[in-house]
């Protein structure tokens, strides 16, 4: 079927409030299956990967941003505009390295736990958004950076801040090609 010529593509939005409910069901689902914490972790790492690996696409034709010439503009570009576009927050962003490829992403509102007040004492070791961190490995490995991306703190784990560590695992000079 074709579009109505002049029609203008429509972007489907969902709730935040029904993002939230959904994921909340899919980790409980996932820790009815898994009974290690470290499995539970695993897939949403996982299923965040495969996420990312998609969202990047929409993420370049929805934001045309230019080419990061830097892991800190990198790192600025996932906080001001993926963070914002997707998940209606900005965190700081903080460089935790002198060599300048380590970086921290410090959310001050997760929306993924709006609905979650703790962790249950028996899931002290579990990762609740731990698919946020796959979503940016798999976002960036599109792009071309490698990146570890770990949870670093956690507000449901009692923390005072809930923080994203991204380390590019390559040095700036090697991402830079020669020409013959």
């Amino acid at each position: 079927m074709s579009r109505p010529p002049g029609r203008k593509q429509e972007n489907h939005k969902i709730s935040r409030e029904l993002l939230v409910l959904t994921y909340g069901a899919l980790v409980a689902q996932l820790c009815k299956d898994y009974e290690k914490d470290e499995d539970v972790n695993t897939c949403l790492d996982r299923m965040g990967y495969g996420i990312g690996v998609r969202l990047i696409d929409d993420f370049l034709a929805r934001s045309a941003v230019k080419k990061c010439r830097s892991y800190s503009e990198t790192a600025d570009m996932i906080a001001q505009v993926a963070f914002k576009m997707y998940l209606g927050v900005t965190p700081s962003v903080s460089c935790s390295s002198a060599a300048g490829n380590e970086f921290s992403l410090i959310l001050d509102k997760n929306p993924l736990v709006d609905f979650v007040e703790e962790l249950p004492a028996e899931r002290a070791s579990l990762c609740y958004c731990n698919l946020l961190c796959g979503v940016i490995r798999g976002a960036l490995e599109m792009v071309h950076l490698a990146a570890e991306v770990t949870f670093l703190q956690d507000r449901l784990k009692g923390d005072a801040v809930t923080e994203i560590g991204i380390t590019f695992l390559r040095k700036a000079e090697d991402r830079k090609h020669k020409r013959n």
